[in-house]
């Protein structure tokens, strides 16, 4: 009988530590950074070895399916909380040195923060403050 429950207790604790250990490794950690962090966002971290390139070619060569089209529409872009009408034209009009953060927004997301006109998503850029 003690055999019994000596094994099962063994077996018990066995699979709490293999629970408790995935738990642990699960989560993002909170890292939003480009590398291993938030998909959809490029922080100050990561944009800090491309300060020579424009918005464009850093997002082309970091996070390309971010300028591909998922609609009928173009990719919006939002300067600060501002929407811009040229798109692209836009994004490389903006150099690296001059942006703390760019994000990206699927269809879904844009349309709810911005309303309609958003079918192929948002890049939002936050500029740092002079």
């Amino acid at each position: 009988m003690r055999v019994i429950s000596s094994k099962r207790l063994m077996l018990a604790s066995f699979a709490l530590v293999i629970g408790l250990s995935g738990c642990a490794s699960a989560g993002s950690g909170g890292a939003t950074s480009g590398r291993g962090g938030n998909p959809n966002r490029l922080t100050e971290e990561a944009l800090l070895e491309h300060q020579s390139l424009d918005v464009f070619s850093v997002i082309q060569q970091l996070r390309p399916r971010w300028l591909t089209s998922r609609g009928r529409g173009t990719i919006r872009v939002i300067v600060d909380g501002a929407p811009r009408m040229d798109g692209f034209r836009d994004l490389r009009s903006f150099r690296v040195s001059d942006v703390q953060e760019i994000e990206y927004l699927s269809a879904s997301d844009a349309t709810t923060r911005f309303g309609t006109g958003y079918e192929s998503g948002a890049i939002l850029i936050r500029t740092r403050r002079r």
